[in-house]
């Protein structure tokens, strides 16, 4: 028999709602059926696996798969072996909202997920509400860990990817920067307003800031803007296709100063396609969790059992998916010490507390939390030289 207060009403009287996407959870709304069977932990993991950022939610979901394969190999967690629910939200928030009722009803215990910024704030504000753990591989926007302590995230955040990129700024003698960026995606002005705002409190002048449409692929009127002031340096912290655009124009145009960028620079280079040349990239840098370049043990370890995998190389995305499904399933294995039920709300609870107060040796670095979902771990400065891309610097944790 349901509860006569449900989490509906939770929702209801904290506030929390996904406006304007019409759906409350399964587990809101005072029900949900499924469950993991007895030899086997249901999770959920959900991306964008077709449409515009299809290549992003491929690229984690290959990671998180890889994990779960080999975790199911070395004989699963206490004896049960882990089945992934995997479904595709299309990039689209409204269909993150319908992917994870879905879930829910299917009986997962937690959910890999999600991977672009908005529909991942749109899980979070309905997840909320049921205390469903969500550990989102790339969900950089702040407010996605702000609705509940059930979510984390197992990347850096746009605010912070903008003050280091400041600070580096500064580090590297630049007194006069610019920015170009998408004014209407929430990573990419994340980013810009963060830079923009530690710029300022370090005394590092902007001389302007120019923004641009989705969609467009002609940059050349902002970038003449920018390159009239004269800048040191310029912050591009896009997705690497329009980064490798604006780079390409910035040069044809006679820039030779330096471009900054952040994780959506990521597969710039070594993918099947070059966004920008060897040339045009030299002297730029970017930050990032993980690069095949880094020598790490963990990490040359990670790219061969990926590529003996997938045939191919991974990515920021792939290791960073790897390192989510790390993360999710280390709450798990916690939980199922305490010998609670995953399903109940004691499992949730137990789950979001085991991932709390844990730790994981990632392949993008020991990830842990300190009192949010925001991880505790080291972020890479990336630069390229002679024709291939380098770790420049490793900053924190």
């Amino acid at each position: 028999m349901a509860n006569a207060f449900c989490r509906r009403d939770f929702v209801k009287l904290s506030g929390i709602s996904a406006v304007g996407l019409g759906a409350a959870s399964i587990l809101s709304a005072c029900g949900g059926s499924g469950s993991s069977s007895s030899d086997t932990i249901k999770v959920g993991l959900m991306g964008p696996y077709s449409g515009d950022v299809a290549q992003y939610g491929l690229a984690v979901r290959k990671g998180a798969e890889l994990y779960v394969k080999q975790l199911n190999a070395d004989g699963g967690l206490d004896g049960k072996k882990i089945e992934l629910d995997t479904q595709d939200e299309k990039g689209d928030a409204t269909e993150a909202v319908n992917v994870y009722n879905k879930m829910v009803e299917g009986g997962v215990v937690g959910i890999i997920g999600d991977v672009t910024s908005t529909p991942s704030i749109a899980v979070a504000q309905v997840a909320a509400g049921d205390n469903m753990p969500l550990v989102s591989a790339a969900a950089t926007a702040a407010d996605f860990v702000s609705f509940g302590p059930n979510a984390f995230r197992a990347c850096i955040t746009d605010p912070y990817q903008g003050k280091l990129m400041s600070d580096f700024a500064a580090s590297q003698g630049f007194k006069t920067v610019a920015t170009i960026y998408n004014s209407g995606g929430d990573y990419e002005k994340g980013v810009n307003d963060a830079f923009v705002a530690r710029c300022k409190e370090i005394g590092l002048s902007v001389a302007t800031e120019q923004g641009y449409q989705s969609g467009d692929v002609d940059f050349k009127g902002q970038l003449t803007s920018i390159i009239a002031v004269k800048p040191d340096a310029v912050l591009s912290p896009n997705y690497y296709q329009e980064d490798g655009q604006i780079v390409t124009q910035a040069r044809q145009l006679g820039y030779a100063g330096a471009f900054l960028g952040a994780d959506g620079w990521s597969n710039i280079v070594g993918g099947d396609q070059e966004y920008a040349s060897a040339e045009d990239l030299e002297g730029c840098f970017y930050d990032c969790s993980f690069v095949i370049e880094n020598e790490s043990e963990d990490v040359q370890k990670f790219v061969k059992a990926f590529q003996d995998e997938y045939g191919e190389a991974p990515t920021n995305f792939c290791a960073l998916g790897y390192d989510a499904a790390m993360v999710l399933l280390g709450g798990i294995k916690t939980a199922l010490s305490k010998g609670v039920d995953l399903s109940s709300d004691d499992g949730r609870q137990a789950i979001v507390d085991g991932i709390a107060q844990g730790s994981v040796d990632g392949v993008t670095g020991t990830i842990k939390y300190d009192g949010s979902g925001d991880p505790v771990k080291p972020t890479l400065v990336i630069t390229f030289e002679g024709g291939s891309q380098k770790v420049f610097d490793e900053v924190g944790a």
